[in-house]
């Protein structure tokens, strides 16, 4: 290729490329050597790393210290777990991942908002994105492509590896540093720890939010079952366990599908007409189904290996499919895998086997499938690398080889498994060979999920050995409940040293209920002794509510020696409760000195009440001028109520000087209460002034309504403009957000986006309550000048009312755009309700392309009125994906209650197929409701085929209303095999079955377990 054919192909001036080859000349820069390895088709990113090593110390200067991940440019696909997918150019196969080619890349809609993510970020804003889509559907060769612009840019990728990722990220992300692109991939990993994956999300929500380590970009990948997890709300009353994953997950999560839809199947046919060998051979294989990502990871060939392997090595990898669904690590001990492996064979297949069985088994599921991946496959883990410590006598290494499921395998296993329990062999194995402390939890709460609670026991047992606080906790209440009251205790002391004191302290309670109020005070102490200041709080409080008020007393001194502000503050209650105002205030004034500023309120107020009216000023004043208002804020309001005005409002006004308006706005409501109008109005408008409307907005409602209209409106622009000039027009749009607000919106009121543009809101609502909509529409578009988004949206609501569609549209389109759609929903439905559909249709899509994915179920529904079924389940089933059944949910309701059975069943069937069986549940109460109870029991069936514990346990409900005992506990027995007794929605009736119908639980086949101890 001559230099004016390179020139040519990659788009560069002829002058450039001579410059760039000259062996003498200048260095290229990172986008001529990116356009000249295109050109000539080597991969950029070797290119770029030799003109980085060329670069040699002419890059900028490096801050002192380790400074984590490596430069974008440096980094290789397949070392950030991208699939391989092929072989090398000469068709042997791979070696080194490095040779390992990728085929060409087509793009698809999640890679527009990867790309629109890393624009942004380098245009300077942090950004998060999670990829969630099955395994082996493209998510991390997405984000891989993603990153490509960066490289030769100055950006660094870090992949939180080593020695576990968990660790390596909680321990690290504190460091990193502007420009930095954290690569989560399987992001479950991180997030879903027992110990830290809360923490993580609260390090990486304070990464993406602080300006000062900025920009940084978060890419992550999840399978949806982990998605649905982190994001679904905790049923009431139980712990929210995610509660910062899913806020770090929202609005930052995008689908990827599992298909190739006909566009792109195009694209990649276009590919393989190109000469992309690797793209043609999936699309012969592929093409059809549009799985061409799964084909290309070796899907197909792994699902071959599983369902025509051995019959050992079929039990290995059910095995260590069942490990990894009940929570069980990544990396299973070989000695586990084999012990379990026993129950999964048949009785002829075991008597079949060989001394070598489990050798040649292992063998077998190594073999690569066309190089890529190993059904299962043996890793070394990295060993653990921390900071040097004091030398200690290591004992001799007993590490056991541990192997590593095939990911499609594990996911294929956790739908094909998922209505099964794990044979006995399982539980034997996970007890006898399984020492991570993490394994044996999660391995015994899947045991009682599963009222396997014979084992669940014995787990724990095994995690107690192994020190984990909780199961200790747990031993030691079993022991306490068993009479072994030593014991119990020696178990808690064990808790204690490992951190967790609740053993101790729910001991003490128990030994005081049972009376032995010694020794539960020595329990109470020692827990103390060992950081829980709480446990002495909380037997005194045992103390007193059983009437012992003397006992609860000494007790709560005890507490309050050991250092419990608490203790001090109940103890102060205690005593003035009998009278003794002098042991009050001494333990008022402990407090105090502790920094207890609910304490120094009631020391103020004592003080008050005794006439000690200097001290109790001099205090309060002394407080506030170290930042503590609530004792001078209370004692202005005691003054004022006591009649002395004057001291009272110096008070209010002293406060209104350090920043707090909060006592004049008090003191405004008290005057206009007791009928002093000029002063409640004089100091209303000083607390506005200062940022507190509250007050001025009653009295400005209260002027509307006697008739005074202009005194109204000045009172809402002096709330408006408190410096006392007019806010300037192009205010920062902002969210509602105080207190004040929420209160008012619950009383019907609008929300507004500040306090000052809150009140303009309030009276335009009044205005057209009395039907002065003129008069409302003034003051909105004031509060709509100061940037109030929440003014558009009832602006809009006036001019449709007027009849002005375009100029209420073109409103709520603003309201849209600055992330309030809510005007255009009501544009939308009232279109809908007057029969025009295509405008409705138009508006409703305007709303979910603002964000607003409740709308999905209203596009939905509108497109099913206007007889597009298809295009109605695509959406409904497009959100099923993404996580969101409320469409589904309404859209099923809908059809059932119009008549059209056969439309709302297969829509439901459909969404079953995908994994959500909402529909087919909800459609059987509608059916059960209307009398079908043939069809509701169809409905429950076949949402049970799918493994819904629900659905089961409805059926064996029915058949103990049908006196069929027998099939009812089969049912019932099945629903627990399912492990999913929490999803039931009258979980409380199943575990009150369960322990009824199974008081010792039972054993892995399903049999009852007998009394045990």
């Amino acid at each position: 290729m001559t230099r004016t054919q390179l020139a040519d192909r990659s788009g560069l001036g002829r002058t450039t490329v001579a410059e760039a080859l000259r062996p003498d000349g200048r260095l290229p820069s990172a986008k001529t050597v990116a356009a000249l390895a295109g050109a000539l088709g080597i991969p950029a990113r070797e290119l770029l790393a030799l003109r980085r090593a060329a670069a040699g110390g002419m890059g900028p200067a490096v801050a002192k210290g380790p400074v984590l991940g490596r430069p974008v440019e440096d980094w290789e696909a397949h070392a950030l777990e991208v699939h391989p997918a092929g072989s090398i150019a000469n068709g042997q196969q791979a070696g080194a991942l490095d040779d390992r080619v990728l085929p060409g890349y087509v793009h698809r809609a999640h890679d527009r908002v990867l790309a629109a993510a890393v624009q942004e970020a380098v245009e300077g804003h942090s950004r998060m994105v999670v990829l969630v889509g099955s395994s082996s559907t493209g998510k991390t060769r997405a984000c891989w492509e993603a990153v490509g612009p960066l490289a030769g840019t100055g950006w660094r990728l870090w992949h939180p590896f080593d020695p576990t990722r968990a660790e390596a990220a909680l321990e690290d992300l504190g460091r990193v540093t502007p420009r930095t692109v954290v690569w989560l991939n399987e992001a479950q990993h991180y997030l879903d720890s027992h110990r830290t994956g809360e923490r993580i999300a609260a390090a990486l929500h304070h990464l993406l939010t602080d300006p000062a380590r900025g920009p940084v970009l978060i890419l992550a990948t999840l399978w949806p079952e982990y998605a649905q997890q982190y994001t679904a709300l905790p049923a009431f009353g139980s712990s929210d366990t995610y509660s910062r994953v899913r806020e770090l997950l929202a609005g930052r999560t995008v689908a990827v599908p599992d298909l190739f839809d006909a566009a792109a199947l195009e694209r990649a046919a276009a590919l393989a007409r190109g000469g992309d060998h690797l793209l043609a051979d999936a699309l012969t294989r592929a093409g059809t189904s549009g799985r061409i990502t799964q084909d290309l990871a070796g899907a197909p060939q792994l699902l071959h290996r599983y369902e025509h392997g051995t019959a050992a090595a079929r039990a290995l990898l059910e095995a260590a499919m069942d490990a990894r669904r009940l929570g069980i690590g990544l990396h299973l001990p070989q000695p586990f895998l084999t012990d379990a492996a026993a129950d999964y064979l048949t009785d002829v297949d075991y008597d079949q086997l060989t001394d070598d069985w489990a050798e040649a088994a292992y063998a077998e599921l190594a073999r690569l499938v066309h190089g890529k991946q190993a059904p299962l496959r043996r890793v070394h883990p990295r060993p653990e690398r921390r900071r040097p410590q004091a030398p200690s006598v290591s004992s001799p290494s007993t590490a056991v080889s541990v192997f590593r499921l095939a990911d499609y395998l594990e996911q294929h296993g956790r739908t094909l498994r998922r209505p099964l329990c794990p044979p006995a062999s399982f539980w034997h194995a996970g007890h006898a060979h399984l020492t991570r402390v993490d394994d044996l939890k999660a391995l015994a709460a899947a045991a009682h999920r599963r009222h396997r609670l014979q084992w669940a026991h014995h787990l724990t047992c095994r995690a107690a050995e192994a020190g984990d606080p909780d199961a200790l906790v747990y031993l030691s209440r079993l022991r306490e409940r068993s009479g072994q009251y030593t014991a119990a205790e020696e178990v808690a002391l064990q808790a204690a040293r490992a951190g967790d004191t609740r053993a101790l302290a729910q001991l003490a309670r128990a030994r005081d209920k049972a009376g032995s109020t010694q020794r539960a005070e020595a329990l109470a102490r020692q827990a103390a002794r060992a950081g829980d200041g709480r446990a002495l709080l909380r037997l005194a409080q045992a103390r007193e509510g059983r009437g012992n008020r003397q006992g609860a007393e000494d007790l709560y001194q005890q507490a309050a020696e050991a250092g419990s502000t608490d203790a001090l503050i109940q103890l102060m209650r205690l005593r003035r409760e009998a009278g003794n105002l002098k042991g009050a205030e001494e333990a008022s004034w402990q407090a105090v000195k502790a920094g207890s500023e609910h304490a120094l309120v009631h020391l103020v107020r004592i003080w008050h009440e005794d006439g000690r009216e200097d001290n109790a000023e001099a205090l309060a004043r002394r407080a506030a001028a170290a930042g503590k208002l609530r004792a001078l804020t209370a004692l202005a309001l005691m003054r004022e109520k006591a009649g002395e005005w004057q001291a009272g409002e110096a008070l209010a006004r002293h406060l209104l000087d350090l920043g707090s308006p909060t006592a004049l706005a008090e003191l405004a409501r008290l005057r206009k209460e007791a009928g002093d109008h000029a002063a409640a109005e004089q100091f209303a408008r000083q607390a506005a002034t200062a940022g507190h409307t509250r007050a001025l907005v009653a009295l400005m409602l209260e002027r509307e309504k006697a008739g005074d209209k202009q005194g109204a409106e000045a009172l809402a622009r002096h709330a408006l403009a408190p410096s006392g000039h007019r806010s300037s027009p192009g205010l920062p749009l902002r969210r509602p957000g105080s207190a004040n607000l929420r209160g008012a919106a619950a009383a019907g009121w609008p929300l507004s986006a500040s306090p000052q543009t809150y009140a303009l809101l309030a009276l335009a609502r009044l205005r057209e309550q009395t039907g002065d909509d003129d008069g409302a529409e003034g003051l909105l578009q004031q509060a709509a000048d100061a940037g109030d988004i929440e003014a558009l949206v009832s602006l809009s609501r006036l001019r449709e009312k007027a009849a002005d569609h375009v100029q209420a549209e073109a409103l709520a389109r603003q309201a849209a755009a600055a992330g309030n759609p809510r005007g255009l929903l009501h544009l939308a439905r009232k279109r809908e309700r007057d029969g025009e559909l295509a405008a409705a249709a138009v508006l409703f899509q305007q709303a979910v392309d603002a964000g607003s994915r409740t709308t999905l179920a209203d596009l939905a529904r509108l497109r099913d009125k206007a007889g597009d079924q298809a295009g109605a389940d695509t959406l409904v089933l497009d959100a099923v994906r993404d996580g969101d059944v409320r469409p589904l949910r309404e859209l099923i309701s809908t059809r059932e209650k119009a008549a059209d059975h056969a439309a709302a069943e297969t829509l439901a069937i459909r969404a079953a197929d995908m994994g959500s069986v909402h529909g087919l549940l909800d459609l059987a109460s509608l059916r059960a409701a209307a009398a079908d109870h043939a069809g509701a029991h169809n409905l429950l069936r076949h949402a049970a085929d799918t493994g819904s514990a629900h659905a089961l346990f409805e059926l064996a409900q029915e058949r103990a209303r049908n006196a069929d005992h027998h099939g009812a506990e089969a049912l019932a027995r099945q629903a627990a095999d399912t492990g999913s007794l929490g999803s039931v929605s009258n979980s409380n009736t199943f575990r009150a079955y369960a322990r009824r119908q199974w008081p010792h639980g039972l054993d892995p086949d399903g049999t009852p377990t007998p009394p045990w101890t």
